[in-house]
């Protein structure tokens, strides 16, 4: 396994809806200085060399603070940004595939919405498992709900880390609780937040009581 569950307390996914005058890896390093313990680079719209440069800027700042750092659907980007992997969907590149383009030593984490899709996942060399939408989002519409009974079966049936997404923040997170979760994965909790840094600090800490 090339992540632990420390690594996966507070996974915070780049979003650039709320940048504002702040560049994204400005923005990231802000969040790695706070606590955030893994970062994934989403970008749906960027182009190739866009996308690539983007990725070395965040890059350089992961390697500074020793945070996992892997990008959302783009093995070739990945690569050419030297991250420590990538995460896939169920309708992206299956799991087999992508460990088979990657490599035994990146990062491979794949979305689950059932136990069996997690199951197969890890049969196919997945390090870590993200399961949602857990709560309804605006972040990504096409999300199917995950029960909180689903969420602690897959948790139960899988040896890898299990982290929840989809619409957590500050009020419902501790819903979570009991459910055996690693950690959960956030995107407008922070990067839509005015004060990122207490955003951060308050999530990590909430987070961890979640995971007891």
């Amino acid at each position: 396994m090339n992540v632990s569950k420390e690594n996966m307390l507070l996974y915070v996914v780049t979003d650039r809806t709320w940048l504002g005058s702040s560049r994204l890896h400005e923005q990231v390093e802000e969040i790695l200085e706070t606590g955030a313990t893994f970062i994934q680079l989403r970008e749906k719209n960027l182009d190739f060399d866009s996308f690539v440069a983007e990725g070395k800027e965040i890059r350089r700042i992961t390697s500074k603070y020793r945070i996992p750092f892997v990008i959302n659907d783009n093995i070739r980007v990945a690569l050419a940004v030297g991250a420590d992997g990538v995460h896939v969907g169920q309708k992206d590149l299956e799991a087999k595939k992508c460990r088979e383009l990657i490599g035994d030593d990146k990062i491979l984490g794949v979305s689950a919405q059932t136990k069996e899709q997690a199951l197969l996942a890890e049969k196919n060399g997945a390090d870590y498992i993200g399961v949602g939408a857990v709560f309804e989002t605006s972040t990504k519409t096409d999300a199917s709900p995950v029960s909180f009974e689903t969420l602690k079966e897959i948790c139960s049936s899988v040896s890898i880390p299990v982290i929840a997404i989809g619409g957590i923040n500050e009020d419902n997170i501790l819903k979570l609780k009991g459910s055996n979760i690693d950690g959960v994965a956030v995107i407008s909790a922070v990067f839509a937040a005015r004060d990122k840094k207490q955003a951060v600090k308050s999530l990590l800490s909430l987070a961890k009581e979640a995971v007891l």
